[in-house]
């Protein structure tokens, strides 16, 4: 989020090199709503915008961006220190100091990867089953996408369950295991629902991060095929 060029075009330089996408918001306003509505990885909040501290206390009070890489600029009317002590996890000066930027990035980078990693969702078709907490309500569906935080259920029937479920699926793999766990039902519409896990059994864990792992070097190899047609 910034209004300066100059800005702008330091961060484009260095974060596209490194495989980093860019949404550009020139407002707090903007940014704070794209913020309400998806994950975002890693925000670059330009201080001299106006409304920036209101906007970086809404991007942390949001459900889906609380552990968002941010990265505030400051300027001498908002000191570094204070940036952090709003939220921010780095905080840098204008004009900015390309080392100190690269050096931020050596760190920044990789825990943007993680929050990638646990927000993007793989498509998928499996059969699942899940239960309440209570060992009833058996209730059937497919997964339509998952991730390391959580994933999409589409039902075969409709049902209005909230709450905490254990899941049960087949990871597929050259010798099947099937994942147990529980997740919490986010939202529901009947034929639909959302689930943020909160515990994998241990036996179940390797297998499930392995076959992620599988899921995203196809995805790369697909990708990697269509740059170079």
């Amino acid at each position: 989020m910034t209004e300066d060029p100059v800005l702008l075009g330091v961060m484009r330089t260095t974060l596209e090199p490194r495989g980093v996408s860019l949404q550009f918001r020139r407002d707090s306003e903007s940014a704070a709503e794209l913020a309400s509505r998806v994950h975002l990885d890693g925000l670059v909040m330009d201080c001299d915008v106006r409304g920036s501290g209101a906007a970086l206390d809404q991007v942390r009070s949001s459900r889906a961006n609380q552990q968002t890489l941010i990265l505030a600029v400051v300027n001498a009317s908002l000191k570094e220190r204070e940036a952090i002590e709003l939220g921010a996890d780095f905080a840098l000066g204008k004009p900015v100091q390309q080392i100190r930027l690269n050096n931020i990035l050596e760190l920044a980078i990789p825990k943007m990867e993680r929050e990638h990693r646990r927000y993007f969702r793989f498509e998928v078709d499996l059969p699942v089953r899940f239960c309440d907490q209570l060992g009833q309500s058996f209730v059937r569906g497919s997964i339509q996408n998952i991730s390391e935080g959580g994933l999409a259920i589409k039902l075969h029937d409709p049902v209005k369950l909230k709450g905490v479920v254990s899941l049960e699926f087949q990871l597929p793999s050259v010798e099947p295991q099937f994942f147990h766990g529980k997740a919490e039902i986010v939202w529901n519409d009947s034929f639909v629902m959302g689930l943020r896990f909160l515990y994998i059994e241990k036996e179940a864990a390797a297998c499930f991060h392995s076959w992620l792992n599988s899921l995203e070097a196809r995805m790369r190899f697909h990708e990697s095929l269509q740059h170079t047609v």
